[in-house]
């Protein structure tokens, strides 16, 4: 019979974090949003906001503006806070659990490229009301989210 404490098999256990994940939504003057096909990593198959890990002595904001620009080569500012999420999707199927925050930013202008080829296929712009039918689970999460104005809800 094992007589350990449940703290102590806590801290005898492998201990797993999440992730932080910022994903950045950015509209062009049409009104239309930003996606990438995604390849290479989890996810792929689904289209996705630009976006990537929060690293060692970041702000989310310096996050959203380094990840865009070496995925999509753009330049972004001006951000917003809006959407905080769990994404559980991937924790079975790739061990992948993530707190994602998703970020509002404006754009200077200019045309996308694909700037990291082993994680997207291609960059297009959609109307919000004729998106592509996979998301990656973040993207989806933040754009209902601030489809209806709250930062932070749980869908699991």
């Amino acid at each position: 019979m094992d007589k350990q404490s449940p703290q102590t098999k806590l801290e005898n256990s492998e201990r797993k974090f999440p992730r932080v994940g910022i994903g950045v939504m950015i509209e062009n003057k049409k009104g239309e949003i930003l996606l990438g096909l995604r390849q290479g990593s989890h996810g792929a198959g689904e289209w996705s906001f630009p976006g990537g890990h929060l690293e060692w002595g970041e702000t989310i904001f310096e996050t959203a503006r380094r990840e865009v620009k070496e995925e999509t080569g753009l330049d972004v500012y001006k951000f917003e806070l809006i959407s905080v999420f769990d994404e559980l999707r991937y924790l079975e199927s790739e061990g992948k659990h993530y707190l994602g925050i998703g970020v509002k930013a404006v754009y200077n202008g200019g045309d996308p490229k694909v700037m990291e080829e082993e994680k997207f296929k291609e960059w297009d712009w959609f109307a919000v009301d004729q998106l592509p039918k996979r998301l990656f689970e973040g993207t989806e999460i933040m754009l209902k989210n601030f489809k209806e104005g709250k930062i932070y809800q749980n869908y699991v």
